[in-house]
């Protein structure tokens, strides 16, 4: 029953925009976004608090992205502008069990991750 579905990854210029999907069972107690390059560490980028919408953003992508969801639909989304090359990464998706949930130990689930690709 516990699913967590990416979408919306692809690739783009820098500069661009995407926006990523997170299609869920149900609404979590925070939706955690988190991006991963080969060979380094799952790195926090953003999350929202499921009720209130309240939100936290990793410094480096402060001003840029924006998290949102819609309760009505159980979806997560990530809008990502300005998009930089050193975004380049798989995006995963997770349900959180606190907030703001910057550390990958504070998720139950996580999607399968979609794959985002920025070039200059």
């Amino acid at each position: 029953q516990e699913q967590l579905v990416e979408s919306g990854g692809g690739s783009a210029q820098a500069g661009e925009s995407l926006r990523l999907s997170c299609a869920a069972s149900r609404g979590p107690f925070v939706m955690g976004w988190f991006r991963q390059a080969p060979g380094k560490e799952r790195e926090f980028v953003a999350s929202i608090k499921w009720n209130s919408g309240a939100t936290y953003y990793a410094d480096s992508v402060k001003g840029r992205f924006t998290v949102s969801r819609d309760i009505a639909e159980n979806a997560g989304y990530l809008q990502m502008d300005a998009l930089k090359v050193d975004d380049t990464a798989t995006y995963f998706c997770g349900r959180g069990i606190s907030f703001p949930g910057t550390l990958p130990g504070g998720y139950e689930y996580w999607g399968q991750g979609t794959q985002v690709t920025v070039s200059s």
